[in-house]
């Protein structure tokens, strides 16, 4: 009796998802906004060629912004962008601390 152990897959996922490290990085910047006042829900769709969070004011409304990943984008673009409640690409790039830096100037206000 011989046992053969299974090829290792190397096929491309079913669905995209964001890593625990990618996670780690956007759940951060989310509880600084949900301190700020700023953001009050989140969603996360992972779907065949790409992942969003969704940022939320109010729970049941658009997303004020899609944080998004797509892998197929890796080299031209880079796979992560930040898109405003209107459609429009705020920032785009292959680092993702970077690009979550469009959102982190809302939380830079003047002081009186």
């Amino acid at each position: 009796m011989s046992f053969q152990s299974p090829s290792p897959s190397f096929a491309a996922p079913d669905r995209v998802t964001f890593h625990r490290t990618e996670l780690g990085v956007i759940l951060s910047l989310y509880g600084r906004m949900v301190a700020a006042g700023e953001w009050r829900d989140y969603g996360i769709s992972t779907l065949r060629d790409v992942a969003v969070f969704s940022v939320f004011r109010r729970t049941a409304e658009y997303p004020l912004y899609r944080i998004e990943k797509r892998p197929k984008l890796r080299g031209k673009q880079g796979q992560y962008a930040v898109i405003g409640m209107d459609g429009q690409i705020l920032k785009r790039g292959a680092d993702l601390r970077q690009v979550l830096r469009v959102l982190e100037r809302k939380l830079i206000r003047a002081i009186d």
